[in-house]
């Protein structure tokens, strides 16, 4: 009973998973390990003694402490407005890009949730898979382990709190901080204990396909598969106003507004209003204004103008911020709720 009982069930359950990968690995060490930390719990009802098991079985199987440890952390209770006190802390850095974290944190959010595939019933938010390799290293999340290292203290502070739900909440608290709308969040993912349940690489969309009919094909292949429509699709774009592109990580250059840590319509009144001219340079495909050349637009961006269907959404929203922050509100929750079972009925905001 107490807390003794409750790591052991919640070690128990490692035990089996970690009995599951030993298996193929043949590693009966790891199971021993892990199996004699959940016992020497419920005989001494010391959570101490059940890390111990499990840290040593991740150590030998090669799983990380943060897998082990997210189930003795799952019953504490969280005070989300303390988290969202810790996450306003760190937005604000200096020496990182343009004095801010906020878009990398969307951007982390976004392509832990952009694995979802609907029909599969695979990938998405729940279980931070990203903590991982292979995810960890898909060529689409260079640069991401800066955000998530970022997140590691906060992580710390709270740890009833899962790196799943942390990963996706730190983005809605950038987005409102950075001037965005307030989004209504739900607890309730879990943190996966191993790279078992990584997605295969390929399900985030790539900038470029060559043509514009293939770019364009791309898209929508990338979003449908997700539940998306043109609207939606056309709507979580508009997150292109936050940050830049680096050449160490996807390649390209620069940023898409001349305001990248505020959130706002810009991203559609540049696409429309601007005039977009191939960059002359040895880098991949971009485009950059015709006055002056200080901000870039990839081939997937400029895809939104030249298909009659997006385009007419761009329109919209670049006349219109609120209808924007609405139906960018409701597709990015969409999009970081896909996946998930087991949310919290209610909300937090």
């Amino acid at each position: 009973g107490g807390v003794g009982g409750t790591i052991y069930l919640a070690m128990k359950r490692t035990v089996q998973i970690l009995q599951r990968a030993g298996a193929a690995l043949n590693n009966n060490g790891a199971k021993r390990m892990l199996s004699a930390g959940a016992q020497q719990a419920r005989r001494h009802g010391s959570w101490r003694l059940a890390a111990a098991g499990g840290v040593g079985a991740a150590a030998a199987m090669g799983v990380g402490f943060s897998a082990v440890t997210a189930f003795a952390d799952a019953k504490a209770k969280v005070d989300y407005a303390k988290v969202k006190d810790a996450v306003v802390k760190i937005l604000d850095e200096e020496d990182y890009d343009d004095g801010s974290i906020g878009p990398v944190l969307v951007r982390l959010a976004w392509h832990a949730s952009g694995t979802y595939d609907a029909t599969s019933k695979t990938g998405g938010s729940d279980g931070a898979t990203m903590r991982f390799t292979p995810e960890a290293e898909h060529g689409a999340n260079a640069g991401l382990r800066e955000a998530r290292l970022r997140l590691e203290p906060v992580k710390a502070q709270f740890p009833g709190l899962t790196f799943a739900d942390l990963w996706i909440l730190a983005s809605y608290i950038a987005i409102e901080e950075m001037g965005g709308p307030k989004m209504p969040f739900r607890t309730g993912r879990a943190d996966k204990p191993s790279g078992e349940w990584c997605t295969p690489d390929g399900r985030l969309p790539d900038a470029d396909k060559g043509t514009k009919p293939s770019t364009i094909a791309h898209i929508r292949a990338i979003f449908y598969r997700q539940g998306f429509n043109d609207q939606e699709i056309v709507a979580l774009s508009g997150a292109h106003a936050l940050g830049r592109c680096h050449t160490d990580r996807s390649g390209y250059t620069g940023p898409w507004s001349r305001s990248p840590t505020t959130f706002s319509n810009e991203y559609f009144r540049l696409l429309i209003d601007t005039k977009w001219v191939p960059k002359q340079w040895k880098g991949p495909k971009q485009f950059e204004n015709a006055d002056g050349g200080d901000l870039m637009m990839l081939p997937s961006d400029i895809a939104l103008i030249e298909d009659t269907d997006f385009k007419k959404w761009v329109e919209v929203y670049a006349k219109d911020e609120k209808k924007f922050f609405n139906d960018f509100t409701k597709a990015y929750v969409k999009l970081t709720e896909n996946g998930c079972q087991n949310l919290a009925k209610g909300g937090w905001v």
